[in-house]
């Protein structure tokens, strides 16, 4: 398997590729999208093109101490690859993961890393798209034409992540780092650390860092409700001890866990005092009955308003028990040499500051694109499920689930976008654009999502940048319905007004 994290690609500046197929990313969509295209339209060409010098997008940029998934991996995994180890995974495991498919399916051939686009250019009378990349030192690289572009590479920002302006920052004498540009060398042994934030990475990197650090102290501008349960699956655990295959476990295993969230989704919406209740005694059975909730755990929205952070074997509640983590919920007020001062008048004293304070939203990767010379606005488009644009033919976006996991749309995706090359070749078609039907011409595009949807910071700081829902048409958004989506995205029709072929 080494040899597949290694792999590099050899690279000319000469002359121009061409392919049936671009995939933009090697990480989690990238490398699903591939396996389809491959298992499905084997006749297809296509090239993957990567920006970092290695896959697994997320998973191979997030360095932070414990990094580990936040959806379980008989989710989070591939329906066609079984997951066979603790539902909670590392994003070592899950990059072994998918070294395995890469290697198994033949794709590392068609990964050409180091190769970040900064501009994509359609041409209606040629039918293609062309590609332009740089190498990572942003010398020119090589040049693509396809005719199909496949998006992977997620929707936010892998190196510049969202750090606030904090007063006193030149001031603070210790270490100050996101979480999201981790380095190997930073030393908190026996050191106070403060975590900036209450999100999912807070919860990853506290517990990993208490037992080495002196003290650990979240600080929290708010609250973020937490999911603990242990990081096991008795259903598998039982299937496999009665001598049931890998394939039919991962299956079962899977339905079970989304017939479980489904459940838990319709419950935060109809009885959300309800679901708080029993959050809160998950809570305590790692934490113990002593845990006060006011005001570090009692959140100002429903369960699912935000992402539920997980916590398995509810690990930053063990530390919590054990007086090596504290929490502190107030705003910064400014730092200080040894520290941080909140607005409560609260010192926090710190020699290392990590700062989980999430990222920063990039449409498209923030890539150049143009259609017959004209520069698109994404945020004037209107997204026909979430992933096509009305304007840019040709082009497929994998955006995922915030209420699931993400690559349960991977998935769905990479059957859809598999039929729609199929359709294309019978219809003889080098083209395909969605449309907004008759009669809707007028109405209004609305944000991508609706804040009593879901409105975490990040999303809401730059909503305006996505593209726009039409209306209040279901098929015109991104419904974020997992179980309704696995219905209707398969029974598509092709033929529909939606969709015009030249």
């Amino acid at each position: 398997m080494s040899n597949i994290f290694e792999k590099q690609a050899d690279h000319s500046v000469e002359g121009v590729e061409e392919f049936d197929v671009v995939i933009v990313g090697a990480g989690i969509s990238g490398i699903g999208g591939a396996y389809h295209l491959k298992s499905q339209c084997p006749s297809k060409s296509f090239v993957m093109l990567e920006a970092q010098e290695n896959f697994g997008g997320t998973w191979h940029t997030h360095k932070y101490p414990g990094t580990r998934s936040d959806s379980d991996l008989y989710t989070f995994g591939y329906r066609f690859k079984p997951w066979v180890g603790p539902p909670i995974a590392s994003a070592e495991e899950i990059r072994r993961y998918l070294g395995a498919v890469i290697e198994e399916n033949g794709i590392d051939r068609h990964i050409r890393y180091n190769s970040r686009i900064v501009r994509c250019e359609w041409s209606s009378a040629d039918k293609r798209w062309t590609v332009t990349t740089a190498g990572a030192d942003g010398s020119p690289g090589r040049t693509y034409r396809c005719n199909f572009l496949w998006m992977c590479q997620g929707y936010y920002d892998h190196q510049k992540p969202f750090l606030p302006e904090w007063p006193g920052v030149e001031d603070f004498r210790g270490e100050l780092i996101h979480a999201q540009k981790w380095r190997d060398d930073i030393d908190y042994a026996g050191k106070n650390v403060v975590v900036i934030g209450s999100g999912a990475t807070a919860a990853t990197v506290i517990p990993a860092m208490a037992d080495k650090a002196a003290h650990v102290t979240m600080l929290q501008r708010s609250p973020t409700y937490f999911f603990c349960y242990p990081n096991r699956s008795d259903l598998a655990d039982q299937l496999r001890l009665i001598g049931v295959d890998e394939d039919t476990i991962h299956r079962v295993v899977r339905l079970d866990y989304l017939h479980n969230l489904k459940t838990l989704d319709r419950r935060s919406r109809e009885e959300p005092d309800v679901v708080v209740e029993e959050l809160k005694a998950l809570m305590k059975e790692y934490a113990g009955n002593d845990l006060e909730f006011a005001p570090h755990f009692t959140p100002a929205y429903r369960p699912w308003q935000q992402r539920l952070a997980f916590i398995p074997d509810g690990d930053l509640f063990v530390k919590l028990r054990e007086g090596k983590v504290s929490v502190v919920t107030d705003k910064i007020s400014r730092f200080v040499g040894d520290g941080i001062e909140t607005e409560g008048g609260t010192k926090v004293d710190a020699d290392v500051v990590v700062a989980a304070t999430g990222f920063n939203l990039l449409v498209m990767g923030g890539i150049e694109f143009l259609v017959d010379g004209k520069a698109v606005d994404w945020s004037q488009t209107a997204t026909y499920r979430g992933m096509m644009m009305t304007g840019v033919p040709n082009l497929v976006w994998v955006f995922g689930y915030f209420r699931a996991a993400w690559t349960l749309r991977v998935d769905l995706i990479g059957d859809f976008v598999c039929r729609l090359l199929q359709r294309m070749d019978e219809t003889g078609s080098g083209q395909v654009d969605v449309v907004v039907p008759a009669g809707a011409e007028d109405e209004q595009l609305l944000p991508w999502i609706e804040d009593d949807n879901f409105n975490p910071t990040y999303l809401v700081r730059d909503l305006d940048k996505l593209p726009k829902r039409l209306g209040e048409r279901p098929e015109w958004r991104h419904t974020q319905d997992y179980w309704r989506e696995a219905e209707e995205i398969p029974a598509i029709d092709l033929d529909g007004a939606e969709f015009a072929y030249r």
